[in-house]
Parts: C-alpha cells; sequence; structure tokens
C-alpha cells in the first residue's frame, strides 16, 4: 500500500477537501477561474488564511495556478477538473441567454457560442469588448472541422449585446478584467488566446478547453429557451 501512488493522491485530495474553507475555493472555481483576491473578497476570508488553503490545494493537485494575458501582476487559479470527478458544480440562477464575451469576438466567444448551440441548445450569443470586423479564419476552420457553423463577418459589441437576464460568460482575461457595470461577467474562464499563436493546433486547443468547461457548467445552468 505505501508504493501505491495513486492512493495516496486521492488521499491528499480528500484530506485537502476536509475543510470547509477549502471545499468552498473548489465550489468557487468549478464553474470559472478567479484570483486569489477575488476568492477572498467573493467567500470573505483573509488573503492570509486564502493563501494557506490555495498551498493545500495545490499541493494536493486540485489547483494550478496561470498568468493573466491581459495584467502580468495577475494570477488566476484553474480548478483541475481530473483530480475530481464527482465534483458537483453548484446550479446558477436562472437567466434568459448565455452571452460569451471575449475582446473581439473573433475565435474564443465565437467557438464557445457556436459549441452551447451544438451540445446544450436554447439562447446564445457571443460579443466582444472590442469587436474585429471579420472571426478568425482558422476560428471558421476548427468549427467546420467538428460540424460547427460559424458566421465570418458575425462579431458584435457587448454594448449592442448583453442586457439583463443574461448570463455573461467572459472566455478571456482582459475581458474579465474590463468588463463592468451591467456586463461584468458572472463566469470567467481563462482561456489562452489562440490567435497569438495563429496556429491550428492553438485554435484546436482553445476548442478542447471550451468543450470541456461547457461539458462541466451547462448541468448548473438552469433551463434556458430557445431562441426565435
Amino acid at each position: 500500500m505505501n508504493g501505491d501512488s495513486s492512493l495516496q493522491a486521492r488521499a491528499r485530495i480528500h484530506a485537502a477537501l476536509g475543510d470547509p474553507a477549502r471545499l468552498a475555493i473548489v465550489d468557487a472555481l468549478t464553474l470559472g477561474d478567479a484570483s486569489p483576491g477575488e476568492i477572498a473578497q467573493d467567500l470573505a476570508m483573509p488573503t492570509n488564511l486564502v493563501a494557506h488553503h490555495l498551498k493545500v490545494l495545490q499541493e494536493a493537485g486540485l489547483i494550478v495556478r496561470t498568468r493573466s494575458e491581459g495584467d502580468r501582476r495577475r494570477t488566476y487559479l484553474r480548478l483541475q477538473p481530473d483530480a475530481l470527478f464527482s465534483l458537483t458544480p453548484p446550479s446558477l440562477q436562472d437567466a434568459e441567454r448565455v452571452v460569451f464575451v471575449c475582446t473581439h469576438n473573433s475565435a474564443r466567444s465565437q467557438l464557445a457560442a457556436a459549441l452551447w448551440r451544438d451540445r446544450v441548445g436554447g439562447a446564445v450569443a457571443s460579443a466582444g469588448t472590442r469587436p474585429a470586423a471579420r472571426v478568425h479564419p482558422r476560428a471558421v476552420k476548427i468549427a467546420h472541422r467538428h460540424g460547427l457553423q460559424l458566421d465570418p463577418t458575425g462579431t458584435a459589441d457587448v454594448a449592442d449585446v448583453v442586457h439583463d437576464g443574461d448570463l455573461v460568460i467572459a472566455v478571456c482575461d482582459n475581458a474579465h478584467e474590463d468588463l463592468t457595470g451591467p456586463a461584468r461577467p458572472r463566469l470567467h474562464w481563462s482561456i489562452p488566446d489562440p490567435i497569438r499563436a495563429n496556429t491550428d493546433a492553438a485554435f484546436e486547443a482553445a476548442y478542447t478547453d471550451l468543450a470541456g468547461r461547457i461539458d462541466r457548467v451547462a448541468p448548473a445552468v438552469p433551463h434556458i429557451p430557445r431562441q426565435n
């Protein structure tokens, strides 16, 4: 038994989740990424106590840290879902529509909306804080590869799309950090920008990341009516 690394890893996970505060942090990260400061604010916990709990969770393999692509001084926490298959995400409030937002509305948010429409259904849209003139050709290519359709000219501004009652999900760091007020995202997914690498592999990685997150979040979203 002493040589069973898998058993020891599972024991570390169970031990890490044995504290209510750490379980609350995992619950918060189940549906979206967050910075340590955001966790402290949302859970009303002292920052030094949050740092201790995050260290335990990271050592147990439950979370990883990534640098923001926007403000490099920021660190975001991401749940490692494979470490805890049985984790059930908390339910979200009712929403009339899901809106995925990124900076240019040319790749990540477009792919996310197409994936949601295909896998979940219901009213869904996408928008950008500084929308580009067109959807990136590689995003269109990857979508077609997976049987999804994207309108190459179908970009839109957040101000023209988001309204009260929407479940707004930011799929990039810049949108999460820039948006305030009524358009403030309810969830944040720290998806690396595939346009920076501009390779099929980068766009495929973004697609895979988005697909996995949508599969995890969809059961927590109440029924959303279909678009007319």
